[in-house]
């Protein structure tokens, strides 16, 4: 694969269920190195979007390129990996068993051994796959979706299950995949996750891709800040605190007031205008999460 090759291309491509468009004219392309975090409210269409990329399911409409080739000749080829969500594993067989047989199977396969030790099974190489807690078995998934040398990763909610020392594990051997010169797409509820660790944020709304960047443009994009304090004692009237200028969000927990702004210079202007003198004033740029849900939430209030 040269470095000119699109990893991912879908070009004006859409797929229906029914009367419900779950993808509609989506355009993107991925390239090779990147680590891709896929982000969107439940019904965005992610899980359509991952399954037309893997070849699950055909578009209606466009075309669907994975590295220069349809998906299902790509995944033949062993060129991508996947972890998903949806499919158990194998009864009756032992950790060990089943990865090596994922190895086997795999065009480009790594050493079985490697696999496991990459994905922290060695220690329950003997175990049966059926008896396993959640976060182990998510470890057996990825330790399948990289039985061998592939040149795109997608993982559906990734590190579901894991605990916190097996989530670093996880995502410190993703990027090692990029680093060597790997795509990763992953689709993931985490924010915090996709802040850390994603190059590229891709924010699907009603099966459309509503803003692409890195977090930062992401963040920037969303074009608030917050602003949160405490207020003296003394009742608390949220209704003057929901006429400040330029407000997009507001929580009030106790004393502490949590706001965030379109311009935070013009509310904190106005909030020093009623009175209140607030105390333990903060004003900090939004975080991703904060970012996503500011996003979201004004594209649904305009195609309302």
């Amino acid at each position: 694969m040269t470095t000119t090759t699109p990893v991912v291309e879908f070009d004006q491509v859409g797929k229906d269920f029914g009367d419900v468009r779950a993808v509609d004219g989506l355009s993107l392309t991925l390239h090779p190195g990147q680590t891709v975090a896929l982000l969107g409210p439940n019904g965005a269409g992610k899980s359509t979007t991952l399954d037309l990329l893997l070849g699950l399911k055909n578009a209606d409409r466009g075309t669907v390129r994975v590295l220069g080739s349809s998906p299902r000749e790509a995944i033949v080829a062993g060129r991508v990996g996947a972890m998903l969500q949806s499919g158990g594993l194998m009864d009756g067989v032992t950790v060990a068993e089943l990865v090596a047989l994922a190895c086997r199977l795999h065009p480009r396969p790594y050493r079985p051994a490697d696999v496991m030790a990459r994905a922290g099974l060695t220690r329950i190489a003997d175990r049966k796959a059926d008896k396993l807690s959640g976060g182990q078995a998510q470890r057996v998934r990825f330790a399948l979706a990289t039985a061998g040398d592939s040149d795109l990763t997608v993982l559906d909610e990734p590190t579901t299950g894991m605990d916190v020392t097996a989530r670093r594990a996880f995502w410190a051997t993703m990027r090692e995949q990029a680093e060597q010169g790997r795509t990763v797409l992953f689709a993931t509820h985490y924010l915090e996750e996709a802040d850390a660790i994603a190059d590229r944020v891709l924010v699907l709304h009603r099966g459309r891709l509503l803003a692409d960047g890195t977090a930062a443009e992401i963040k920037a994009k969303a074009g608030g800040r917050r602003i949160s304090f405490d207020l003296p004692d003394g009742p608390v009237d949220e209704s003057a605190l929901r006429a400040l200028p330029r407000l997009t969000a507001l929580t009030v927990s106790g004393r502490t007031v949590r706001i965030v702004s379109a311009d935070a210079d013009t509310t904190v202007h106005a909030l020093y205008g009623l009175g209140l003198h607030p105390r333990n004033l903060e004003v900090t740029g939004l975080g991703l999460e904060q970012a996503f849900v500011t996003l979201t939430a004004a594209e649904e209030a305009r195609t309302a």
